[in-house]
């Protein structure tokens, strides 16, 4: 079995990953910056369930969380924390772009710095972290957030390179949307028209399932990344045109 730390895992789709983990019988810490969200969870006394208040931009945290495992392997990390903002539709004010990177950026590097040093020193493990399809996809004033997550596959990939020798793996995870309370709250309370949509926990099952074939990247759904290749081969100028909105006057 597993010693398995989920970051941004009270909610959505990081805590549906932990519900398969559990129900395998792996040891899995849920980690959040509220983890009074796990009180009504069904799964809140399963005996291999532990939690670590922890926000990712909290230095002082993130070493207490390194802290805590010093005298056992963390043999998995998935970091699911991450904010978004829609700069698309509206300008950013400076505490959301520093928000935006802080989180997305800089916090994500300093997880995987710290884990990549625990994990170097029991010489195994497996770092998964979560971008998305937003990522697939560049053209000029194409969204910061967009921007954030392709700097999480490029983070992943120079992880990968730095550790695969050591017999550290790296996993890059490529969702499109998925339908988690945090999407349909963004969307007056119904994410279903959304495009290529999927469930919360057919994407924690594939997800899952991937890690532990030990893929390096995973990209889903089939359809949104064959989107995302057509979207990619049309010249930029085109693609501004018709995705770039007007902004908020």
């Amino acid at each position: 079995m597993m010693n398995i730390i989920i970051v941004g895992g009270t909610q959505g789709l990081g805590r549906a990953i932990a519900e398969i983990y559990l129900d395998q019988g792996h040891d899995v810490c849920v980690c959040g910056r509220d983890v009074s969200k796990l009180n009504t969870w069904e799964y809140r006394h399963a005996e291999n369930l532990s939690s670590y208040s922890l926000d990712i931009n909290n230095q002082e945290q993130l070493l207490g969380l390194f802290d805590h495992y010093k005298n056992r392997s963390v043999d998995l990390l998935i970091n699911c924390a991450g904010i978004y903002i829609n700069n698309r539709a509206q300008n950013l004010s400076e505490s959301d772009t520093l928000e935006l990177l802080n989180t997305n950026v800089l916090a994500l590097n300093q997880l995987m710095s710290l884990t990549a040093k625990k994990m170097l020193a029991q010489k195994m493990g497996h770092i998964v972290a979560l971008s998305s399809v937003a990522a697939l996809i560049h053209y000029p004033d194409a969204s910061l957030y967009s921007a954030t997550k392709r700097s999480v596959l490029n983070l992943c990939d120079t992880y990968r390179t730095a550790l695969s020798s050591y017999g550290i793996a790296v996993t890059s995870v490529v969702p499109g949307y998925i339908n988690t309370h945090q999407l349909r709250f963004l969307n007056s309370g119904d994410a279903s028209g959304k495009l290529f949509i999927v469930e919360e926990d057919y994407a924690a099952s594939l997800i899952v399932k991937k890690i532990a074939q030990g893929k390096q990247q995973v990209i889903f759904p089939k359809r949104m990344h064959f989107l995302m290749i057509l979207l990619g081969l049309i010249p930029d100028k085109v693609l501004t045109f018709f995705l770039k909105p007007k902004k908020n006057q």
